[in-house]
């Protein structure tokens, strides 16, 4: 329409001025010193804009100004079309030459070969070369949107190119970096007969433990653990959905606490507590020995200990997977079958059981792709026994520090993760499991058969009592001396970590963990807001819009949470260690780590919610001309709290308490608390490392707590069962 091209100009034009400002005014390099020390304005140097860039040191950038002299030449005249096609060319550019031309050399062997010498330098593209990246982006936005996509709204357009080039810079860049790492040798030369050997070795597809000749590979040790902790997740956690939602036990709350300490837990803790009390000094251990004679041993190192280890940690999971879709199987469904004189067993055998399937299977392939991504409880509790994910980390921190090898281990784990991935949405996605058609369901759920329910109590009790202890290993043994050896209390490991103390200038922080704790913390909020927003406007695109590639738009925005951390924190430092974009030693790629890592989760939380979102409140506000950022801020994000509390939330505990990816990004400028105490269960400060894992989890139960009590939960109207269910002492 006529009337709207007066705000397409003001669109174009003030994308074109910052793409100008980026060329003309700002640092395009990165600066050693930071952006914000502002030096830049005062000398040149690193400090220079490409415009004086282009005309002295860096003659491959002066092409870089035709797109900005051609859009603004087609705005003056009024032609919008062709803005997006040079907007497009420029972006092309610029990322050609960032990549041809490197802090070496020439990017490319080819280039070398061609001119016969080694070629220009440039450092890593900075403030400048991201702000006039971002103005193309929009331009090449603002065309399409003109050309009728995606209904020629020009937010959603914009929103999905931003989006989509965040995932192909941090999800796909990564990836194809570890792919070409793979295939190279240290020098950076294609070596496809390298790879083959290092991806067929004996170490890593050995089947000699089959013949009791040796060891297998730590492909299948992998893959056996995680077979293993899969079934043994599911098996318990079933019980314990069955007992929390099925009797009148009066100790449920107990069940959904412990369903969240281990999100708050950082994951190698819960080995050091196994540590203490079964290994060779441990409490049970000399307690065994001391009154029965049974020898001491190292059985809790290898597939045992790891094992137990990742049941406790990720059987909590499983069963808010296995609750959250036990509690979706509609009462009304159940008395049906009673009315017909069915039997209680029968009941749960022809109408529970096949409802509950998928979430069986979404237990298990939890616990299976989780196994295999873990790298701390191994780390800590492997032995002998090796996995792909230490396999990694020894092969870049070892002696031998050899990434093509590490990159080979991480696409064979990969491989498994995204094959386990794949065949849960097969799973999910190809069969209809529906009880819930939208209207009021104040049925009573079937009461458990009896047999099955003391089965329940069978199962759920020992793995109860066991977690406990556990934990009161954890928030305990911090603070007396040697617990199970020497249980007199002390504050000399908090003191260690955690001790204030007053100077000449005042009070202050001389504890040795404060730094790590405080950065980490610092980290995390920084990362909570972008998290949820992001996952919030992908799951709003997703749900709401329909364009063309939507279904692999969804499968790249999904699969960062099928890559195990191993393999992220690998593919970040092969990705941004050198230019054209490099990261490596900032706080910013810590940051970034966690936004894509934990996003797959707030998409989930906005997709649930928007499903419950009638879609004519869109429709209405589009019929009263509200464009569709209106729609989205006024009338659907007030509606996506719950959803922005659960992904924020998520994002910051699991920043908090990751450990397999930031390991690798972690410097001592930017250490973490995960790292920390890793570091110090390394040198058996096991006091120091408990304490500190004990204090993390008071602080992050008090934040759930808090923000719980904000929010409130929401009731679904159900009535809890009141047959006779045999209640079990609290």
């Amino acid at each position: 329409m006529p009337g709207s091209q007066p705000a397409v100009r003001r669109d174009v034009a003030g994308w074109l001025l910052i793409g100008w400002a980026a060329f003309l005014l700002l640092p395009w390099y990165k600066l050693e010193s930071g952006f914000f020390a502002f030096d830049w304005l005062v000398r040149r140097g690193d400090g220079s804009p490409a415009a004086v860039l282009a005309f002295g040191a860096a003659p491959w950038l002066a092409p870089l100004v035709v797109p900005l002299l051609v859009a603004t030449l087609l705005c003056a005249r009024r032609h919008m079309r062709g803005v997006g096609v040079v907007a497009a060319l420029g972006l092309v550019w610029l990322t050609a030459q960032g990549f041809a031309i490197i802090h070496s050399g020439w990017g490319y062997g080819w280039l070398a070969s061609l001119s016969g010498a080694p070629g220009p330098k440039q450092p890593a593209l900075g403030w400048g070369a991201t702000a006039y990246c971002v103005a193309l982006l929009m331009l090449v936005a603002t065309e399409l949107a003109d050309r009728g996509y995606c209904k020629g709204d020009r937010f959603i357009v914009g929103s999905l190119l931003f989006v989509i080039a965040g995932m192909v810079l941090f999800v796909a860049y990564p990836l194809i970096a570890i792919l070409l790492s793979a295939v190279q040798d240290n020098d950076g030369h294609f070596a496809p007969a390298l790879f083959a050997a290092k991806v067929t070795n004996a170490n890593i597809w050995s089947l000699r433990c089959l013949a009791g000749n040796g060891a297998c590979g730590s492909a299948w040790n992998t893959v056996a653990l995680a077979i293993l902790v899969g079934v043994l997740c599911t098996a318990l956690a079933l019980p314990l959905a069955l007992i929390a939602l099925r009797t009148r036990v009066r100790a449920a709350w107990l069940l959904r606490s412990l369903s969240i300490l281990p999100i708050i837990t950082p994951p190698f803790v819960i080995g050091l507590a196994l540590i203490l009390l079964f290994g060779r000094a441990g409490i049970v251990t000399n307690f065994l020995s001391a009154h029965f004679d049974i020898p001491r041993s190292r059985w809790l190192y290898g597939m045992p200990g790891i094992a137990i280890a990742q049941v406790l940690a990720f059987t909590p999971i499983a069963f808010l997977v296995i609750a959250g879709v036990l509690q979706g199987v509609s009462p009304s469904v159940e008395e049906a079958s009673s009315t017909l004189r069915a039997s209680r067993w029968r009941t749960f055998r022809t109408v529970t059981w096949p409802l509950i399937r998928p979430g069986l299977a979404s237990a298990f392939l939890i616990g299976f792709i989780e196994s295999m991504a873990d790298f701390a409880n191994p780390l800590v509790l492997g032995g002998n026994f090796n996995v792909l994910s230490t396999d990694i980390f020894f092969a870049v921190v070892g002696a031998a520090h050899d990434q093509g090898r590490a990159a080979v281990l991480a696409i064979v784990l990969l491989a498994f993760t995204i094959a386990a991935f794949l065949a849960q949405r097969h799973w999910v996605g190809k069969r209809s499991f529906v009880t819930l058609s939208g209207k009021g369901d104040g049925g009573l759920p079937a009461p458990l058969p009896r047999g099955l329910r003391y089965g329940c109590y069978a199962v759920a009790t020992p793995w109860l009592v066991l977690t406990i202890v556990v934990y009161v290993i954890i928030l305990a043994g911090g603070f007396v001396q040697s617990i199970g050896r020497d249980n007199t209390p002390t504050l000399e490991y908090f003191l260690t970590a955690f001790s204030v103390e007053k100077g000449v200038n005042g009070w202050f922080l001389s504890g040795s963990a404060w730094p790590s704790l405080l950065t980490t913390i610092g980290l995390a909020l920084v990362a909570m807001p972008l998290t949820a927003a992001l996952g919030i406007l992908t799951a709003w695109l997703l749900d709401r819009q329909r364009f063309r590639g939507r279904t692999l738009f969804e499968f790249l925005a999904m699969m960062s949470f099928a890559i195990p951390g191993t393999v992220v924190g690998i593919s970040y430092i092969l990705a941004f260690n050198v230019p054209p974009v490099q990261l490596t030693g900032t706080g910013l790629i810590i940051v970034i780590s966690f936004v894509f890592r934990n996003m797959p989760v707030a998409i989930r939380a906005g997709l649930a919610n928007l499903a419950q979102i009638d879609r004519s409140l869109d429709e209405a506000s589009l019929t009263l001309r509200a464009r569709s950022f209106a729609t989205f801020r006024r009338a659907i994000l007030p509606l996506l709290k719950p959803a922005l509390v659960t992904a924020m939330i998520y994002s910051f505990v699991r920043a908090v308490t990751a450990v397999s990816a930031v390991i690798f990004l972690a410097t001592g400028r930017f250490n973490l608390a995960t790292v920390y105490i890793v570091g110090r269960a390394d040198v058996g400060e096991y006091g120091i490392a408990i304490v500190y894992a004990a204090v993390m989890i008071v602080v992050m139960m008090a934040v759930l707590v808090g923000i719980q009590w904000l929010v409130g939960e929401r009731r679904l109207g159900r009535r809890r069962a009141v047959a006779d269910t045999g209640a079990l002492p609290a």
